[in-house]
């Protein structure tokens, strides 16, 4: 039978593979890649470069497929749908890759930006494969190094503090209030930046963009010092690459830390 690795790569840096990764990598006949075009072939290129760095040469093949576009227009009610749909279109696209790519008896892999299990739809994806029942594969999960875990590393911090909760969630959702008795907040996929609106508050922001990448930046502080500069590095990286993979944490000051409350 067809066997498939989700194989998790960390956010960037070939030196975060586990050996447990690179063993699959190793154990892989056929790597199947998604580019996003020519503006994000910076991210095609790191993954080859990582298979370059753990793969004897001429020991793997690589076949691409343009990644669907998603509606990223939608909102509201329509947002679920809307990536519903882009699943969907995914699903189809792996159905054809393992089907017309893969041997019966050979191995293929996805490559998945840090972890497989945080923030991204390989795994699902392929279930819905399974679930249509054209083709027949099994597949395991390797984990990986998270931008989370990359970006608190960098900033030399932690995830959480004493006896406290941390949340993981998106710009959309913070943009809809700051959580709840939660105090450590982690962001991701935020195209609007929307710490901007807690600019007033008391807390600090470690951000990253391009985590564990040759064009990592990364800024922290005060958000209302921070912020500010936060825009302008964004902005700038942004016009410079064409695009931007950022990840920050908010750590709101706790009321008995301020010294203004009980």
């Amino acid at each position: 039978m067809r066997k498939i690795h989700v194989i998790g790569i960390g956010a960037g840096d070939p030196d975060q593979l586990t050996l447990q990764a690179v063993r699959a990598l190793r154990s892989t006949d056929v790597f199947f890649i998604l580019g996003k075009g020519e503006v994000k072939s910076d991210l095609t290129r790191l993954r080859r470069d990582m298979l370059d760095a753990h793969i004897p040469e001429g020991a793997y093949r690589v076949v691409e497929a343009r990644d669907p576009e998603r509606d990223r227009s939608a909102g509201g009610a329509a947002y679920s749908p809307a990536v519903g749909d882009w699943r969907s279109a995914r699903a189809g696209i792996y159905e054809r890759l393992i089907t017309e790519e893969l041997g019966e008896d050979q191995t293929g892999a996805f490559l998945v930006w840090g972890d497989p299990s945080l923030y991204d739809s390989t795994i699902g994806i392929l279930e819905e494969v399974l679930d249509k029942g054209a083709v027949e594969f099994e597949y395991d999960v390797v984990p990986g190094i998270s931008s989370v875990s990359a970006l608190v590393a960098r900033h030399r911090t932690g995830l959480n503090r004493v006896a406290r909760p941390v949340q993981i969630t998106t710009g959309r959702r913070l943009a809809e209030g700051f959580p709840d008795d939660v105090d450590d907040v982690v962001v991701m996929l935020d195209a609007h930046q929307a710490f901007r609106q807690y600019a007033d508050q008391d807390m600090d922001i470690y951000w990253g963009a391009y985590i564990g990448t040759p064009d990592e930046i990364l800024a922290s502080g005060p958000i209302a010092e921070a912020a500010p500069r936060i825009e302008r590095l964004r902005a700038e990286a942004r016009e410079r690459k064409g695009w931007i993979m950022d990840t920050y944490l908010l750590r709101r000051h706790p009321k008995d830390d301020r010294g203004d409350g009980q």
